[in-house]
């Protein structure tokens, strides 16, 4: 498990076949489990300095492959003790979105990203959402997308600050949102009509 706040940008040093080796300060171990970019990945190698990673061929149909190179953004898997922030995140990726805007404002920039719309119900203005690793608020959602606004401390510290229009990223919705979404269709197909009790129950469960 993981929480969307990036620890580091690492550098790409190689991506051959399936391994990708990252040149960071971070030291895991092999067996540890890394978010590259928002993708739950596993250390198989390590260097001086340097350790590997192995995608599988599931993770590379699913992801932006083409942004694992220059830096990607990386976060250790959560430790049982560790301080909680962010958000609850799996590190695995529900489907590519695209930069369709950026719009410079008084104190953050907006980014506006489309995504399939079966991804859509997943999304919750206020709510969470996972971009290439990084843990965001939802402003709001429309037919084709959803828009955020990151402060500069966000952009100065992650990628977003290079990110262009048509850029592709990992988009991981929110586990809680995916759930309920989940159960609802379940209620919805064996009672057309969703009572205040259905609900209620199924506000229990969380």
């Amino acid at each position: 498990m993981f929480t969307g706040l990036v620890r580091e940008r690492a550098k790409v040093t190689a991506f051959y076949n399936n391994i990708l080796r990252l040149q960071a300060d971070h030291r895991p171990q092999i067996g540890d489990s890394i978010a590259v970019n928002g993708a739950c990945l596993t250390v198989i190698a390590l260097g001086r300095g340097t350790f590997d990673v192995e995608l599988a061929d599931e993770t590379r149909a699913v992801i932006a492959v083409e942004n694992l190179k220059d830096e990607v953004h990386i976060e250790p898997a959560m430790r049982m003790g560790d301080r909680f922030e962010g958000h609850i995140v799996q590190g695995h990726i529900d489907t590519v979105g695209t930069v369709a805007s950026i719009t410079r404002l008084t104190n953050g920039t907006e980014f506006y990203i489309t995504l399939p719309a079966r991804f859509l119900p997943y999304l919750v203005p206020k709510g969470s959402v996972t971009v290439d690793g990084v843990s965001l608020t939802v402003n709001r959602v429309d037919s084709g997308g959803f828009y955020l606004t990151l402060i500069p401390h966000t952009m100065r510290h992650t990628l977003f600050g290079r990110y262009q229009i048509s850029r592709r990223v990992n988009i991981e919705t929110d586990l809680f949102a995916r759930y309920v979404a989940r159960l609802l269709q379940s209620f919805s197909a064996s009672s057309p009509s969703l009572s205040w009790e259905a609900i209620e129950k199924i506000q229990s469960l969380y």
